[in-house]
């Protein structure tokens, strides 16, 4: 018995190192792409810092404790999340749908699930030097500094990651990539506009606002503004919608993606 329980156990370790090793280069090649992408590198990594400095600049921004930048970049850090997953990650894998590729990488023995892994943690990590360099340009240009509880923050981002992502890779399996180019876009910039994370609801009409409660993108920006502020309430009602839309979308996914 016991030769059969170490028998089994070096079984399990030998298929599952070469499983991660395959994870790991995957996702390296997934960040290699990004990169070599220029429209991706624009989006995830300049436009963000670009919004954050522009608007930072001008006088129509609130300020919170004696800031505006304290307003400003939850904000856009809550953009830069859905740059990374909703238009980076859904539009890269729609066209690997489109050319065949998705269909190559499945009959390879990395599995589908590890393909998914690869992606993810492809994209946590251009977040990491998303939030790295927008905190950066934050401390350096404006003297930012922490506040807030960060732990709460840091797991709001991985919940907005989880969102968004889902929300991309709905995009990329349900529609061509065409129009998952153009959908992905609209969206960021409907997020822009009505998410509350450049200007606050109360500059839009009322009936705007009140629509602009319930999306995703305003969830994610409103929990991100109270857990990034000293004194700020509980965001419970932000989490509630974000953690609702995060199940939609994902059971919207799994049941709409197709890998060819």
């Amino acid at each position: 018995m016991a030769t059969q329980t170490t028998s089994h156990s070096t079984l399990e370790t030998s298929t599952a190192a070469p499983l991660i090793r395959q994870i790991l280069i995957q996702t390296q090649y997934e960040l290699l792409l990004t990169l070599r992408r220029g429209e991706n590198v624009l989006v995830t990594l300049i436009v963000p810092v670009m919004l954050l400095i522009f608007f930072a600049s001008l006088n129509i921004v609130p300020a919170v404790n004696g800031s505006a930048i304290n307003f400003l970049l939850p904000g856009i850090l809550a953009l830069a999340v859905m740059a990374a997953g909703m238009v980076n990650l859904g539009i890269a894998t729609a066209y690997e749908r489109h050319y065949g590729v998705l269909k190559r990488l499945g009959s390879s023995p990395l599995p589908r699930s590890g393909l998914i892994i690869a992606k993810v943690i492809s994209i946590l990590i251009l977040e990491v030097i998303q939030v790295l360099i927008l905190v950066g340009v934050a401390i350096v240009l404006y003297g930012w500094q922490l506040s807030g509880v960060p732990v709460l923050a840091l797991l709001t981002l991985v919940l907005g990651t989880v969102t968004f992502a889902a929300l991309g890779l709905a995009m990329a399996g349900a529609l061509r990539a065409e129009l998952t180019l153009a959908g992905a876009n609209a969206l960021f910039l409907l997020f822009i506009l009505l998410g509350g994370g450049i200007l606050p609801l109360s500059h839009l009409p009322a009936p705007l606002a009140a629509i602009s409660q319930v999306l995703p993108a305003t969830a994610l920006t409103q929990a991100l503004q109270a857990t990034m502020t000293n004194g700020a309430p509980f965001p419970g009602f932000s989490l509630l919608v974000l953690a609702i839309w995060t199940v939609i979308i994902l059971v919207v996914a799994i049941y709409t993606f197709r890998w060819e």
